[in-house]
């Protein structure tokens, strides 16, 4: 089967960054920062997605590119007759649905509480009413199950008209409008009176406040994030690496994209931590921070209905790029499979996903009794505990060590391969780095994961 090609480079750029953009720049990277003692957490996870994120998203596109095959082939093209590197395929191909098995979930809030707020829901309404909203979204499985669905279907169908007629249109309109949305909610919270001590606590690292949360919390926090937002590990740049062209390097491509992750997560923090200062709100709120505290922000403000209601569409557009990135994943995986069309894919997978979804939709309410950690966990956390802390981190040891080892694709294969065309290469000098001591701090993530789960 000739393999799909992206219609133009933006195209790759824009689908790659909606790959890693979502709720874990919007939603996750905020309440982290908060927590987290502001500026110097930010330091850490720029200094970390440098140093850790860059290497293993231009193996993955390498990966991707050098096979043409989604990641359930891609290793049975590139590995030595009689290795088990493709084992790691099919491991791939479930993390995929394990994401999504939790985050069409969370795109569904994000569109309820669009239609909350633009209903005027919220107008009026008191610090506990708008708190509650959110507990009563999560008591009701019917709402909860039909955002969901709405996802689901609205995903595959899109991505059903194929690479460039479905896909990469889409997400160019999706993504230009959600930069834009971006900027001008950012622009309205840096201006709002009060807001200079929120910037102060975004922008400048204060190291005593970072003393008193942990130095080592802060580094390990600043670590996971920067991993987790590219999405590492489960084949999800891998894809897009099959669809483009020889024509540029792939490190500047990673560099490209992780430019524009980066902006999102950091333009985030432009809006929220301005207003929670403005506003007097904690910026440590926590998860919550998005759902529960930022209504009760917009109520204060003037033309607050408009407000909020671009700002839930900028959260619904922003998780929704991650959905369609990670669907393509899976249709792919499962036309290399079977040999199936796009189509039939697509049909196929709507019911399915529909169905995996619905132990997340239903851990909140019918099955709230669930408590995989104990007392206030649900479905949720054990499906984002087994994508965060086991398939990102194994999964991005298994891309290093298949491009490193001689007993893998090799160093000199994947060189060869990432720095073919123009823009910024792999040196020799990286080598050593990337081959020893990169394994090591992605392993000391996985171990800390574990430990701060069932050890802490």
């Amino acid at each position: 089967m000739q393999r799909e090609r992206l219609g133009s480079r933006l195209g790759f750029i824009l689908l790659s960054a909606g790959c890693a953009i979502g709720v874990g720049n919007v939603w996750k990277f905020p309440w982290m920062v908060g927590q987290y003692g502001g500026g110097a957490f930010v330091l850490f996870y720029v200094i970390f997605l440098l140093i850790l994120g860059l290497p293993i998203m231009t193996m993955e596109f390498a990966v991707g590119r050098a096979s043409q095959k989604s990641p359930v082939r891609a290793y049975q093209v590139l590995e030595k007759p009689g290795s088990r590197w493709h084992i790691h395929g099919y491991l791939a191909m479930i993390g995929n649905y394990l994401l999504m098995m939790f985050y069409t979930t969370v795109c569904g809030w994000m569109l309820h509480y669009f239609y909350l707020t633009a209903a005027g829901r919220f107008v009026g309404a008191t610090t506990e009413q708008v708190g509650a909203a959110f507990g009563e979204m999560l008591s009701r499985p019917g709402v909860m199950a039909g955002c969901m669905i709405a996802v689901v279907v609205i995903g595959f169908l899109i991505n059903s008209f194929g690479l460039q007629g479905g896909l990469e249109r889409v997400t160019k309109v999706m993504m230009i409008a959600l930069l834009a949305i971006m900027v001008v909610l950012a622009v309205n919270s840096i201006r709002t009176p009060g807001s200079s001590e929120g910037l102060r606590f975004y922008l400048i690292p204060d190291f005593s406040r970072m003393a008193e949360t942990g130095v080592a919390n802060v580094v390990v926090g600043a670590m996971n994030q920067a991993f987790f937002t590219l999405s590492l590990g489960i084949g999800a740049m891998a894809i897009f690496g099959s669809y483009i062209g020889k024509g540029r390097a792939l490190m500047g491509e990673a560099v490209n994209v992780a430019v524009l992750d980066t902006f999102v997560a950091f333009t985030a923090g432009l809006i929220i931590f301005p207003a929670c200062f403005a506003f007097d709100v904690s910026p440590d709120s926590g998860p919550n921070l998005i759902f529960v505290t930022l209504p009760n922000i917009f109520n204060h403000m003037a033309g607050g209905r408009l407000w909020g209601s671009l700002f839930f569409v900028f959260m619904a557009f922003a998780a929704f790029s991650t959905v369609l990135a990670v669907f393509e994943n899976i249709m792919s995986c499962c036309m290399d499979l079977t040999g199936w069309s796009r189509k039939k894919t697509a049909a196929i997978n709507i019911i399915l996903m529909i169905l995996l979804s619905m132990p997340c939709v239903l851990g909140f309410n019918v099955w709230s009794g669930f408590q995989p950690f104990g007392p206030g966990s649900n479905v949720l956390d054990l499906e984002d505990f087994l994508v965060s802390n086991l398939w990102l981190p194994l999964g991005s040891l298994v891309y290093l060590l298949f491009c490193t080892s001689r007993y893998g694709w090799g160093w000199k294969n994947f060189q060869n391969e990432a720095n073919e065309g123009g823009g910024i290469k792999v040196r020799d000098g990286i080598r050593f780095y990337v081959s020893y001591i990169l394994p090591l701090i992605v392993l000391v993530i996985f171990v800390l994961g574990i430990k701060d789960k069932f050890f802490a």
